[in-house]
């Protein structure tokens, strides 16, 4: 919860004019280093996760929509072999090298760069990287809904270490929607692709990628529960799913808190959305028609449309979204 206060702090500071008028009186390496330690990080991330994003919307909309298989058939994509060779050695650059050699340097500088090295494994060791990467999905969490709908509020945090076995209603509730959601969204357009896909399946790039992507996946899914202590001893399992299953089927109402009731939690979980304007609005509309290319694809797939696929698409989308205002009109 630390993180994702100041996460929303960076935030606000972002929609503020705070930094931008701070930066203006900085000369150019004080106005880069203010960026960095202040909002920049946080957007810099942001980004990071926003490209993931991307690259495999990107890639599922080429495979389902049959503009790979179009592609593979070119000679100059399928024989390309300098090409393969720079992706490959551009993920191994970015993503190993890259990484590491900015604490290796400070570390190698400061004690010693045979200490450098030591403290580097010892952090691989103790999975420094799967704390990290569950980590850098908080901060686009937070720091994204921050940008869209405001709403920073304070957060009660501790300051000792955390000795105590946390159950599992606990873990879903801090993580749900910033990491348990987009993790099963990112494992199902990567299962997509397995089985869809076929360019560029036994180059190095290829699996390097996504082995980078199916790390991130299973940081983002199973950190809570690696990190927890006792978190695989069987007498906690148990007693997590019934305090699960309690909290699951209990209702909510006034004054429920939402440590007692799923649908308390969830009423929590969407409060910032009554408060937002327009264009958080309308942003979070555009963030969720990704969803259509899933409904696209499957369309085209099973040959329902035939010669005028368009068209039938088109009605596809427009019986969506008559079916999400019958359901809003109802819930009214």
């Amino acid at each position: 919860m630390f993180e994702a206060k100041i996460a929303n702090g960076n935030g606000e500071q972002t929609l503020s004019r705070d930094i931008y008028r701070l930066g203006h009186r900085f000369d150019f390496f004080r106005m880069l280093s203010c960026y960095f330690t202040t909002v920049g990080f946080y957007f810099s991330t942001l980004v990071t996760v926003l490209t993931v994003y991307v690259f495999l919307y990107g890639r599922l909309y080429l495979v389902l929509s049959g503009l790979e298989q179009g592609l593979r058939e070119e000679p100059a994509i399928r024989d390309n072999k300098p090409l393969q060779v720079a992706l490959a050695s551009q993920s191994f650059v970015q993503i190993g090298f890259l990484m590491a050699l900015p604490m290796l340097m400070e570390i190698g500088l400061e004690r010693g760069f045979q200490t450098a090295l030591s403290e580097f494994i010892l952090m691989q060791l103790q999975l420094a990287p799967v704390f990290f990467t569950f980590s850098l999905g908080t901060k686009t969490h937070y720091y994204g809904r921050t940008l869209l709908h405001g709403g920073a509020k304070y957060r009660p945090t501790g300051r000792g270490f955390v000795v105590f076995h946390a159950k599992f209603a606990e873990n879903y509730r801090l993580y749900s929607r910033s990491h348990f959601v987009k993790g099963i969204e990112m494992m199902i357009l990567l299962i997509v692709y397995q089985i869809c896909g076929h360019t560029y399946r036994s180059t190095v790039a290829y699996v390097l990628i996504t082995v980078s992507l199916w790390f991130m996946v299973g940081t983002w899914l199973f950190a809570p529960f690696l990190f927890n202590p006792s978190g695989f001893e069987w007498q906690k399992i148990v007693d997590d799913w019934t305090d699960w299953n309690k909290w699951i089927n209990n209702r909510g109402g006034i004054g429920v808190p939402s440590e007692k009731s799923w649908e308390s939690w969830w009423e929590e979980e969407q409060e910032h959305l009554q408060y937002s304007g327009k264009r958080g609005i309308i942003a979070e509309i555009l963030l969720a028609l990704r969803f259509f290319i899933y409904q696209y694809g499957l369309v085209y797939h099973l040959h329902v449309t035939r010669e005028t696929k368009s068209f039938l698409v088109g009605l596809w989308c427009i019986m969506a979204c008559d079916c999400s205002n019958i359901v809003c009109n109802e819930g009214r």
